[in-house]
């Protein structure tokens, strides 16, 4: 059986740290026609939120406030949950990288990024999550 579906109509839990950042990002996947149902900037109300809301999708910066970084959080909430995570993040080096990779992301984008290339993430990432 083949599953069809509106990746457009995906729930979005964006965390990052950087509100002015946040509120961009917000505004391209609204833009792109994704729901952005919150955004938070510590992995700690990320874990919260998960909990409460149930994303189809997250997009994750690395560098957070708070206790835990990205990568962590990331780690915790697949743990838990069967919730994609994209890492949306200025970090490339190979350290975080490797981190990064432990947590089996669906995805991971340098910013500055073009819109394109995160819609595309997006897209397979819910199509990926959706069919495991």
């Amino acid at each position: 059986m083949i599953l069809y579906f509106e990746a457009n109509m995906a729930n979005i839990l964006i965390v990052e740290d950087e509100s002015i950042v946040a509120l961009d990002i917000k505004d391209k996947l609204e833009h792109l026609g994704y729901n952005v149902l919150n955004i938070v900037s510590s992995g700690e109300k990320a874990i919260e939120e998960v909990t409460k809301i149930q994303p189809d999708l997250i997009l994750m910066d690395i560098v957070l406030k708070g206790e835990i970084d990205g990568i962590e959080t990331a780690r915790q909430i697949r743990e838990c949950f069967d919730i994609p995570i994209i890492y949306l993040t200025a970090h490339s080096d190979e350290k975080t990288l490797k981190r990064a990779k432990i947590t089996e992301p669906f995805g991971y984008i340098i910013k500055p990024f073009v819109d394109e290339d995160l819609k595309s993430a997006i897209d397979i990432a819910i199509r990926k999550g959706r069919i495991s």
